[in-house]
């Protein structure tokens, strides 16, 4: 078994909490947080599992890393403090540890990473033997192993588009629709998350990464966007109103460019209410999926549904993330100390676990 550490127990720790414990090659040692409420917390009330894991959550780092740890899944946020992120994740890979995150996005093309990310992350691992693979947003196989899967099914290949469509109403994380997303906010304040240049540094390398599986060069990476007003106040049920004129929908798109061409594109829809923009693309059953498209002959559409949590289509989506990470543990244990990418590990079966949610969840 592998003694593996989970840190941070949000939307994604929760679901890393799930998925370690569902591993049979994993056993969870540790759980690491931050809110000073959350310490002494069982892991299984923290991961939702409704049974304990004997687990208690701690806030002290340097006592869990110095327990040397095989594997940590670091899943607190990197949005806005990527470079405590990286301090947290260089000191992981220090200690030794096999590190999976989602939270670095300029290192899911590692060939392409800033230096002031990728050096110190290099220096780690000959210092200590860790490897680090990060993955996951949107989630990372919706926009890497599944399209370039799909896209070895057709003849030819025209175009590769992977689209994520969610009404964002039934997100809970209030801080990050309202302020990093803008919906709820006034039409002429530029979110965040939107500013130029920003969707490329969180997407861009997922571009990358398919253009060299693909063989071919990029011209260039562009950004497209565009915003539509609420026509009418809403109410959503976890996160209060948001006013009539303010952000109620964003499509934007991080183009890969081939021959003067966005050849390959990844694409979000995502609105706080129905009533927002409906000219624009909808999820089948207008709460959120992930959909690739392949133009090509034939042309070939994969839409994936997922849910957790009740029925939660984002919690959904972050379990699946994970899920990818997770389930990549222990092969980059047996694999020699690196930097790893999406077309580095392979997405591999759930061997093990068929027929064990009932009995591992409770």
């Amino acid at each position: 078994m592998i003694p593996t550490v989970v840190w941070g127990t949000g939307n994604v720790g929760r679901a890393a909490i799930r998925a370690v414990a569902a591993h049979p090659a994993l056993t969870l040692t540790h759980v690491l947080v931050h809110r000073p409420a959350k310490v002494g917390r069982d892991a299984g009330d923290l991961g939702g599992l409704g049974r304990p894991l004997g687990v208690a959550a701690t806030d002290d780092v340097d006592a869990v890393l110095a327990t040397g740890p095989r594997a940590v899944v670091y899943a607190a946020s990197g949005d806005i403090r990527p470079d405590d992120a990286l301090a947290d994740v260089v000191r992981a890979v220090r200690a030794g540890a096999v590190v999976v995150t989602p939270s670095l996005y300029p290192l899911y093309d590692p060939r392409n990473a800033p230096p002031e990310f990728r050096d110190p992350v290099l220096a780690a691992i000959a210092e200590g033997g860790g490897s680090l693979f990060a993955s996951g947003v949107d989630p990372g196989w919706g926009n890497d192993v599944l399209p370039l899967l799909v896209s070895g099914l057709g003849s030819s290949v025209d175009a590769v588009r992977c689209q994520e469509i969610f009404d964002y109403s039934t997100y809970d994380q209030e801080d990050s629709v309202r302020h990093l997303v803008g919906m709820g906010q006034p039409m002429d304040q530029q979110p965040p998350m939107l500013l130029e240049s920003v969707p490329t540094m969180v997407w861009g390398g997922q571009i990358r990464l398919m253009a060299r599986a693909l063989g071919v060069e990029l011209d260039e990476i562009r950004e497209t966007c565009a915003r539509r007003p609420l026509e009418t106040t809403v109410t959503t049920a976890s996160m209060g109103t948001f006013e009539a004129g303010t952000q109620g929908a964003v499509r934007f798109e991080v183009q890969g460019v081939v021959g003067g061409e966005p050849r390959i594109v990844i694409e979000h829809v995502t609105r706080i209410h129905p009533s927002c923009a409906p000219d624009w693309p909808v999820p089948p059953d207008g709460v959120g999926a992930h959909r690739v498209v392949i133009e090509g002959r034939p042309r070939i559409e994969v839409t994936v549904e997922a849910s957790d949590e009740d029925g939660n289509r984002s919690a959904g989506g972050n379990a699946t993330a994970v899920g990818r990470l997770v389930g990549a543990v222990d092969w980059l244990v047996e694999a020699a100390p690196g930097l790893y990418d999406a077309l580095d590990v392979p997405l591999r079966p759930a061997v093990g676990r068929l027929g064990t949610a009932g009995r591992r969840t409770g």
